[in-house]
């Protein structure tokens, strides 16, 4: 969530302790004397909400409201008054603005306020970027959330390997989205448009594969656990696409399939044929930090289908979701999400004895191991991937009791 305010008010003084309210706050504050220099400022793209004067020479508080909201309807604007007058709040807020403040405010309201006003921006920009993902067909980003690099590399990997019409290998351990991944490549490809047919590989006949292969003629089959295909079964799908069968071949794999075909317990050929464009999933361990913004859509999505309002998810939240290992990966994070939203009982919260502090250190102490884990021990790579300076990040490594060194493989 963006933290800008463009701040607008002809009086320096004024002007300067609002900035350094909102600094201390962590909210980068861009300040403008008057409208006509706060102009270029306020467009549809802004991602940020404008906190305005209202009596200033020339162009006053409400034509920049006016101006505002011709650019974009939904961009907050809060006003600002030193004169206490009712109708001129009452006009403001049927002119559209998002709220309306007496100077000289409280910092807590007009933080408070400005708090409402930057999450309600935020909301908006992430609808309008969900709506244009579909009209684009964007599935890849709509459906693999995560901003880290390993989602983002996770997502160029899917469109890459979708536009290609040979077989496809999801790998990844149990609960990392392999079925979602599978149906995401298939979205992204040229067969979008035809059946996507899903099977589980055990128990699964020749019979029951020719079937599925028909069914998904022209479109995709994805064969979950494609390890525990029964060996004629594994000979009848790869002399099936020998044939050049009408339907891809997108299987969905949580084992060391290297070791099942070296123990003979999988097809050479199949495996090779679905080795040459492979996918794989990393676990949430490796990525911490996509844990808040998937944790934050898994609960929209559950408040949405059981049509509730979605809870607020607190620093405290977090903190409790980043000390847990989530062996069960994103599907035991959609899982807590769903308890989350309904109200029922799950040790979220860390130690409720802990402070907010703690619990953000806990937080950031995560984020220190995974980068190192990424890095393979290489602080200074870690470093710059978490965009620190060494020092500040061998001084983190220090407080937390990280070694480095017990990450290098």
């Amino acid at each position: 969530m963006s933290q800008t305010v463009l701040l607008v008010d002809d009086d320096a003084a004024v002007r300067e302790a609002l900035a350094q309210t909102l600094e201390l706050a962590e909210i980068t504050a861009i300040t403008a004397s008057s409208f006509v220099a706060a102009k270029d400022r306020i467009s549809a793209g802004f991602d940020g909400v404008i906190l305005s004067d209202i009596r200033m020479p020339g162009r006053d508080g409400f034509h920049l409201l006016d101006y505002a909201r011709a650019q974009d309807p939904d961009l907050p604007v809060i006003l600002l008054t030193g004169e206490g007058d009712i109708p001129m709040a009452v006009a403001a807020m049927a002119q559209g603005a998002f709220g309306f403040l007496e100077k000289p405010c409280a910092p807590a309201e007009l933080l408070a306020v400005l708090e409402r006003a930057l999450k309600t921006r935020a909301l908006v920009l992430e609808n309008r970027r969900l709506r244009e993902l579909v009209k684009t067909g964007d599935a890849a980003a709509r459906m693999i959330f995560g901003t880290s690099e390993m989602a983002q590399g996770v997502r160029r990997r899917v469109r890459l390997v979708a536009q290609a019409e040979g077989a496809v290998l999801v790998n990844g351990a149990p609960g990392t989205g392999i079925s979602k991944v599978a149906e995401v490549v298939h979205l992204s490809s040229l067969r979008s448009k035809s059946p996507f047919v899903k099977r589980a590989a055990r128990g699964l006949t020749p019979g029951d594969l020719d079937t599925a292969l028909a069914e998904a003629t022209g479109g995709s089959l994805f064969i979950d656990e494609i390890a525990l295909l029964e060996p004629q079964v594994q000979l009848t799908l790869s002399g099936a696409m020998d044939e050049n069968t009408p339907a891809r071949l997108i299987a969905g794999n949580t084992r060391d399939l290297s070791a099942e075909m070296t123990a003979g317990r999988f097809n050479a050929d199949l495996y090779y044929r679905l080795e040459a464009l492979s996918l794989r999933l990393p676990s949430l361990a490796e990525r911490p930090e996509d844990i808040p913004v998937m944790f934050r859509r898994y609960v929209d999505q559950a408040a949405e289908q059981a049509g509730l309002r979605a809870p607020e998810v607190t620093p405290a939240v977090i903190a409790g979701l980043m000390a847990r290992d989530w062996p069960g990966n994103a599907r035991a994070l959609m899982s807590v999400a769903m308890r989350f939203v309904m109200g029922l009982p799950d040790e979220i919260a860390p130690d409720p004895g802990l402070g907010l502090a703690d619990q953000m250190a806990q937080v950031e102490q995560s984020l220190v191991e995974a980068a190192l884990r990424r890095a393979g021990g290489q602080a200074s790579a870690a470093a710059e991937a978490l965009r620190l300076p060494r020092k500040t990040f061998y001084d983190k490594c220090a407080r937390y009791g990280i070694k480095p060194e017990d990450f290098r493989s």
